[in-house]
């Protein structure tokens, strides 16, 4: 299978889960340290992953390399997980042009070329599946910050899933989406340090008392991705605790 994003949050998490699940994993990132780390980690526990670093998912080119590689290297591919993406936040009134088109480039057209360089693959294997990484800004509004590009991007995720759903269903090829809100990653952990960050009163304020972990949302990924859910297809999970629904 195929990871995007895998050198930290919630791509190394699924990494770890799917590799522990008996999957053969091919991540990639722009991090080359961190994807590494992520591969050692998944050896040492016994599973088996590779990895290329950096790749530019945002380019045809790089996506078209790495997922070259992979299929070569394991004769095809059953599972895509669109794990990565990069977003610029902060209010309308300063977003500019070149923040516009980076998150644009780098939350939904490697998506995009990801899936369009593995298309033929998991087409021709029957029974894949394609999970896209969206979010709850693509429904909602109002969240921790401003980011009017990020939850553009990710409403295109979830509409572009649905139309890969109806592509793919000719080929036995399922595409699902899951929409995380507020989750722990090492970024996000850095604003907890602060004390006095507003992040403070969204986790206090949560009905389960706490934001999510990566690895709650990889769970959710694994699910979709297995036999269990082998009747779901075009549909989005929202992966927020039942945080909409005291908001």
């Amino acid at each position: 299978m195929l990871i995007t994003g895998t050198a930290g949050g919630q791509g190394r998490a699924a990494a770890e889960l799917f590799c522990a699940e008996g999957a053969r994993v091919v991540g990639c990132d722009l991090n080359a340290a961190g994807a590494q780390e992520t591969v050692s980690r998944v050896r040492a526990a016994g599973g088996e992953m590779t990895s290329m670093a950096p790749v530019d998912l945002a380019t045809p080119e790089g996506a078209g390399e790495w997922v070259s590689a992979a299929v070569a290297a394991y004769d095809g591919v059953d599972v895509l997980y669109n794990n990565a993406g990069v977003p610029r936040v902060g209010p309308f009134e300063d977003l500019t042009w070149e923040d516009w088109r980076f998150t644009i480039s780098n939350e939904l057209d490697l998506i995009y070329t990801v899936t369009k360089a593995a298309w033929p693959a998991l087409c021709a294997r029957g029974g894949a599946t394609v999970i896209n990484t969206a979010s709850v800004s693509g429904y909602r509004g109002v969240a921790f910050a401003p980011q009017a590009a990020h939850g553009a991007a990710k409403g295109g995720v979830l509409s572009f899933t649905r139309h890969l759903a109806a592509a793919g269903a000719p080929h036995r090829v399922r595409a699902n989406s899951i929409s995380p809100a507020l989750t722990v990653t090492d970024q996000i952990r850095r604003f907890l340090e602060d004390p006095d960050h507003p992040m403070h009163e969204i986790r206090r304020n949560h009905p389960l008392g706490r934001l999510a972990d990566p690895e709650d949302v990889a769970r959710v990924a694994l699910f979709l991705a297995s036999d269990d859910a082998a009747y779901l297809n075009a549909i989005d999970i929202v992966i927020d605790g039942g945080q909409t629904a005291i908001d």
